[in-house]
């Protein structure tokens, strides 16, 4: 009979393994991916977890609390930056998780709606990252890790977007600004005016608030700025307000090329800028071969 309760539900899966097919040969790949489910597997007994089930190359476990289950997430992702034989072959993983209610079959296999969300973690998260709902972290209490805002997504079954955040697992955080999730208060500059930037591409003008959700840009329908190009990652850069400042963030593949004033092109790769005065942002390509879809912003 099944059972519902409140549990972790964590997904992980290996980032790239299609290429490391084409690269390696199937007999080669299929043994890296069972190294990697394997490795995974320890982390998540270390962590009082389950193994529900792995298909291909990802991984499905279950942890009874919350912190259970951020803290296995991010010992994965340790785990894989430390080991030679993982760092050789330049393997990595994405992971998502959620914690919530889930209906648990006498088999041991788990489903309900913390399943679905927290499979849309998974499949939000890019190589190297974990991705949870806003809920799932505010919910943890004790000695937690940072985490940096990104913004909402939608969920099937779900009427709204949800707030999502993505969890800092590196030791060494100094080259990064972190935020932990939620609302923003507004900023004002030095004579007392509010923050406002201003994005206009293609004829069309965006104005950005202190309180403004942030700002997506990609390749897919969903992001506020579409650029429709193949060198742009479906959500690839986002623009967001925090600690008194606009910050452009880049999420993307082929990253996001900056030019602050009369400055020198800045290519920005996983990482963030801040936007002053005004300049002009290029998502996947250099200014000199993305002419028609470069973006101008003004910061005041």
């Amino acid at each position: 009979m099944s059972q519902s309760r409140p549990q972790t539900i964590l997904f992980a899966d290996v980032s790239g393994s299609t290429r490391l097919f084409e690269s390696k040969g199937d007999v080669e790949a299929r043994r890296l991916i069972a190294l990697v489910l394997d490795a995974l597997s320890g982390v998540c007994a270390q962590h009082g977890g389950r193994v529900i089930k792995t298909i291909g190359d990802e991984i499905m476990c279950t942890f009874p609390r919350a912190m259970n289950g951020v803290l296995a997430a991010c010992d994965m992702q340790r785990r894989l930056a430390r080991d030679i034989v993982f760092v050789r072959d330049n393997l990595a993983v994405r992971i998502g998780l959620h914690h919530g209610d889930a209906l648990e079959e006498a088999d041991g296999d788990v489903y309900g709606d913390a399943v679905n969300v927290a499979a849309r973690m998974a499949s939000l998260a890019k190589r190297e990252q974990v991705v949870t709902t806003a809920a799932t972290f505010d919910g943890l209490t004790g000695k937690v890790p940072e985490a940096r805002s990104l913004g909402k997504a939608r969920v099937s079954g779900k009427l709204l977007p949800i707030a999502i955040v993505d969890l800092v697992w590196q030791e060494d955080t100094s080259g990064m600004t972190l935020v932990q999730a939620g609302p923003r208060a507004g900023s004002k500059d030095d004579t007392g005016a509010e923050s406002v930037l201003r994005l206009r591409h293609r004829g069309e003008l965006v104005e950005l608030r202190p309180d403004s959700e942030p700002f997506l840009m990609g390749r897919e329908p969903g992001n506020q700025l579409v650029v429709e190009a193949d060198w742009v990652s479906r959500t690839h850069a986002m623009v967001e307000f925090k600690r008194g400042h606009f910050m452009l963030t880049d999420r993307s593949t082929n990253g996001t090329f900056v030019r602050v004033g009369e400055d020198d092109e800045l290519k920005l790769h996983r990482d963030e800028v801040h936007l002053r005065k005004s300049g002009t942002i290029s998502l996947g390509q250099s200014f000199a071969a993305n002419s028609g879809d470069v973006i101008h912003y003004e910061a005041g």
